[in-house]
């Protein structure tokens, strides 16, 4: 018996592989299997032989089942090292290289614009973008008969005039009946006109900056332009100029021009014999005030008005907003 012990755990260890290990446990310890076999033969023998043979069979099967239990877990261990050697991470490589995602470079500019204009007490107006004729052109003293109000400037939605807004002073609107002065306000965001060329598109985005207190003037609506522009462009010397315009929403009116130089294709904003146009502003018409409940007697205002989407440019605005997977523009 001793011999064929050493024969079952010799072949025992001689499985390489958990297959061949169930096959040998099987053929020992299965229904069919020999020892199995053995202790079946036990009930042909007498008392004595059958307690002394039994004990011996009983002592056989589990040297047995415990070598097959050993080399089982040999086998497990075995194969778990393998696979970790085989699927190891070193970790002393360096990462692969992964593209960094950035602001959009109109989200980059309304926060520095906002930022700039909150220190100096400006709070942020936020407004639909989709507004009635009354708000946006009615209360800002553009007439009937004015071309912005035709279909081929303005994205009328339905017959009830109701359009998509064509720059963000209706936010300033509604702010003026809702508050009482004094009132500083910045309204940012998109408006939209029927226009698409090399220089326009049908969406872009403004900013709007307006003040409404007593004993408001040019002086101060020149001041703010001339802090923000050289904030802006980070010039301390920028040179700029205020043109005589019209805007039927403020009186007097004017442009505001920066210098600059053009060399080819280059453009360098501070310096040279050219000029930039790069703002609208003015002092909000009296007819504008009274609209709002505010008396013009007593309370004055200023506001200005500026395109967000020009500064950042290329070579047309629609790189802007338009993807060209070819061409990459961002920031």
């Amino acid at each position: 018996m001793s011999q064929t012990l050493q024969n079952w755990k010799q072949e025992i260890n001689q499985c390489h592989s958990l297959k061949d290990l169930e096959e040998v446990r099987v053929r020992l310890l299965g229904k069919s299997g020999e020892i199995t076999r053995m202790l079946k033969t036990l009930g042909a023998l007498d008392a004595d032989q059958r307690r002394e043979k039994g004990a011996e069979v009983n002592q056989m099967k589990e040297e047995a089942r415990l070598s097959l239990e050993e080399r089982r877990t040999r086998l497990l261990t075995q194969a778990l090292d393998e696979k970790l050697a085989a699927e190891a991470v070193d970790v002393t490589l360096s990462i692969r290289p992964e593209p960094i995602g950035t602001l959009h470079p109109l989200t980059r500019i309304i926060e520095e614009v906002t930022a700039y204009f909150a220190k100096a007490g400006f709070s942020v107006a936020e407004g639909s973008d989709i507004e009635d004729e009354e708000h946006n052109f009615t209360a800002l003293n553009i007439p009937e008969h004015h071309p912005a109000r035709q279909s081929h400037d303005t994205f009328y939605l339905n017959a009830a005039k109701m359009l998509l807004r064509t720059h963000t002073s209706p936010v300033q609107i509604r702010a003026m009946k809702a508050m009482q002065p004094p009132i500083r306000i910045l309204s940012l965001g998109r408006v939209y006109r029927s226009d698409f060329d090399a220089t326009h598109t049908p969406m872009f985005h403004q900013v709007e900056g307006l003040m409404v207190d007593k004993g408001i003037h040019m002086g101060h609506l020149k001041s703010c332009i001339t802090d923000f522009l050289r904030h802006f462009f980070d010039t301390g010397d920028l040179p700029m100029r205020f043109r005589p315009s019209f805007f039927p929403f403020t009186e007097p009116s004017a442009e505001v021009d920066i210098g600059c130089a053009r060399e080819g294709s280059a453009l360098k904003i501070g310096g040279g014999k050219d000029w930039l146009e790069i703002l609208g502003c003015g002092m909000v018409h009296p007819k504008v005030l009274t609209y709002c409940g505010i008396d013009p007697d007593t309370y004055q205002g200023f506001a200005f008005g500026m395109g967000l989407d020009p500064v950042l440019c290329v070579d047309t605005l629609s790189l802007i907003h338009i993807s060209e997977p070819t061409r990459p523009y961002w920031i």
